[in-house]
């Protein structure tokens, strides 16, 4: 890919951006590194892969310590060392660390993995046993210490979603990260809606399908490949720009090959017509009733 190519990319993406409730504004395309840092032969490949989208302007990154047993924290950590300044650091701890007991100790070790003093942004992984007054809490403490400048939840439904509204500072939560992509609407019914009307942006986790039929029918679908070729992209590409065609949704997809991060970062610069976001959603259509919440 020339220069030319990739400034218009970077163009893109500093326009294409998703606003959190504090006014931060963020790139809508960012990187996730789900089972990355797990196999040591490519762990350099992995670590080029984020530089380079960092250097696109896909400068959020996510995380957990769940993924890999902290070994993707570690693996961030290395990518990002000398230019911390530069990225939205995002990590998330699991439910059962989530309590006052364990958050701050679960935290400290994210930090050290990641060799940071603070994380940008720190998110429930997903819903467990402990109350969410009690993480809420943990939370807010953690801000306080400057350990994290915000927090949020993953996986949350909207029921859920209500329940944190209406618990003593849940409103200070910034964003909600869930499965969504074409294949996958069913937050289009109604957690889409709840989230815009509460100026909370959502975060999508496996924007691309993470594998299987999914996947496939997002590869091989007519009307998407017939609409990249409209605008000389591939289909994953069509399907990456339709999850942040809103001005309220931050995608996080994973890519290890160079070629793959700049195609991810491509997506940023297709602009969807009418007629296209319609033939898309005559295949995929937007459903008619509540979903339960996809979750992988």
């Amino acid at each position: 890919m020339d220069e030319m190519k990739r400034a218009e990319i970077k163009n893109a993406l500093a326009k294409h951006v998703v606003t959190l409730p504090d006014g931060t504004s963020l790139p809508s395309l960012g990187q996730g590194t789900w089972y990355m840092g797990e196999n040591p032969q490519v762990r350099d490949k992995e670590i080029k892969a984020l530089q380079l989208g960092i250097e696109l302007g896909m400068t959020l990154i996510d995380t957990a310590e769940m993924y890999g047993n902290g070994d993707s924290e570690r693996l961030v950590g290395e990518a990002i060392k000398g230019r911390r300044n530069e990225v939205f650091l995002v990590s998330k701890v699991y439910p059962h660390h989530a309590g006052l007991d364990m958050i701050s100790k679960a935290c400290e070790n994210s930090l050290k993995r990641l060799e940071t003093d603070h994380l940008d942004l720190y998110l429930l992984h997903w819903r467990g046993r402990v109350p969410l007054a009690e993480t809420i809490e943990g939370m807010e403490k953690l801000r306080k210490e400057g350990k994290i400048l915000r927090w949020g939840v993953s996986n949350f439904d909207t029921a859920d979603m209500e329940e944190l509204w209406n618990t003593k500072n849940g409103k200070n939560s910034v964003t909600n990260q869930v499965l969504y992509h074409l294949g996958s609407r069913g937050i289009d019914f109604d957690l889409l809606p709840w989230q815009s009307k509460h100026n909370m942006p959502i975060m999508a986790y496996s924007p691309l399908a993470q594998g299987g039929s999914l996947r496939k029918q997002l590869l091989n679908d007519p009307t998407i490949h017939d609409i990249a070729d409209k605008y000389s992209v591939q289909p994953l590409q069509i399907a990456l720009a339709w999850t942040i065609r809103l001005k309220n949704v931050i995608a996080i997809p994973k890519a290890v090959q160079e070629e793959h991060v700049l195609a991810n970062a491509e997506a940023a610069t297709i602009e969807f017509t009418e007629e296209d976001l319609n033939r898309l959603d005559q295949v995929f259509p937007k459903p008619t009733r509540k979903m339960p919440l996809d979750i992988i």
